[in-house]
């Protein structure tokens, strides 16, 4: 899916994507944007919000220009979200041989909306849902406004992966949870599911009978050597089983736009869904209808080249990794554009903190992301390459000012 080389400017210049005008670039241009990113910590280099500095794709730019140039941005309408939801029943089919009924597919603003979707009308007030962690930050915060009990199970570390702890997950569904959220990728460790992993967590909520959450919105940031396996697809029962999430924000820098899918494999989700969620298609940008459908159908050469720009970012941390911060814990991501990395190996009790102050690097502070991730930080690798690269000799420098390096 991702071997388009990274050989001629002419590629770049067709698809919109221009890797030297991206090495280019530096902090001030990047905040003078003024996304969150680069605005939120003046004077520092944005590597926590998880968007991808490369631009947009030429195809979505021209689809966004010409509805503007019409006028064409009014709430969002049937055959919208109908163009929406044809386009990324389309796309499962062709990237991962998905058959999903276009009927099943829903639009809402974004995958947080149809995990409180899922909070209020799956779950529901007094129950309580299972969140592996490290975990992307609402998984953990969100449950807590809909009277939702949050149950952290950390993942279980090893040498070069990351494993589930299936026992204490049965003793969470024994104990009387009944709701699970699965992230594949996974945000922020970057593991990429298999077959077997998904069929086991299948295993143990139909045992139990309970619903998953399957967020797969970096389901297209998968490295050589694994491959995305949609929860929903494998068969029947984890098709039942399934509220799946997802939406091009990540994979095609579009975040802003403000339009997401949900699929419903589940006939009885789908007649719920039909009945209360109105509300939430209505909050979905009409605008963010058109970017979706324009990257879904134009956008997979751009994506390739922003893809191989992606490989090359991560083989840079990984020299790092193993190189000036071997002390430092970390595990090659599987997919993602997101590295984990543990500073407790150093001492040093709150890095996101340290960086910003000594080093002028943003990150997410790892205990967002679960009580596991103290001493931890997630790191966004997408921005230019000599951002990246000068990411990590302000923060060497400031561990060697110290005597930690």
């Amino acid at each position: 899916m991702h071997n388009t080389s990274m050989n001629t400017t002419a590629a770049y210049e067709e698809t919109g994507f221009k890797a030297r005008r991206i090495d280019a670039l530096e902090a001030e241009d990047l905040a003078a944007l003024g996304g969150d990113k680069w605005t939120r910590y003046p004077g520092c280099i944005g590597a926590f919000i998880a968007e991808m500095d490369y631009g947009v794709a030429s195809c979505i730019q021209e689809a966004m220009i010409e509805s503007t140039r019409q006028g064409a941005l009014g709430y969002i309408s049937d055959p919208w979200k109908r163009r929406v939801a044809d386009a990324c029943s389309a796309w499962q089919r062709d990237q991962y041989g998905w058959e999903v009924d276009s009927g099943a597919v829903k639009v809402v603003p974004d995958v947080v909306e149809a995990y409180e979707i899922f909070l209020r009308d799956f779950v529901k007030s007094g129950n309580s849902v299972i969140v592996p962690t490290p975990a992307y930050m609402p998984f953990l915060s969100v449950p807590q406004l809909y009277d939702i009990e949050c149950i952290e199970i950390d993942m279980l570390r090893q040498e070069s992966s990351w494993l589930f702890d299936f026992d204490a997950i049965e003793k969470a569904f024994q104990n009387g949870c009944r709701a699970f959220v699965l992230c594949n990728p996974h945000n922020p460790i970057g593991k990429v599911l298999t077959q077997d992993e998904l069929l086991h967590i299948s295993a143990l909520a139909r045992k139990y009978g309970a619903r998953i959450f399957s967020d797969e919105i970096h389901a297209s940031f998968v490295f050589d050597g694994h491959t995305h396996i949609p929860f929903a697809s494998i068969d029947e029962t984890t098709a039942k089983q399934a509220v799946t999430a997802t939406s091009v924000s990540k994979s095609f820098n579009i975040p802003g736009t403000k339009c997401a899918q949900v699929i419903l494999t589940n006939a009885d989700d789908l007649e719920l869904w039909n009945r209360r969620e109105m509300w939430s298609e209505h909050q979905t940008a009409t605008i963010g209808a058109v970017a979706t459908v324009a990257a879904y159908e134009h956008g997979m050469a751009w994506f390739s080249e922003a893809m191989d720009y992606v490989r090359r970012n991560i083989a840079l941390v990984d020299d790092e990794m193993s190189g000036r911060f071997s002390n430092v814990g970390y595990i090659h991501p599987e997919g993602t554009y997101i590295a984990w990395l543990d500073f407790n190996p150093l001492g040093i009790d709150d890095p996101a903190r340290y960086f910003v102050e000594k080093a002028g690097i943003a990150l997410t502070d790892g205990s967002e992301c679960g009580k596991v991730g103290h001493g931890c930080v997630r790191m966004n690798t997408a921005m230019p390459y000599p951002l990246l690269q000068e990411s990590f000799d302000r923060m060497y420098c400031a561990l060697h000012g110290d005597g930690l390096a």
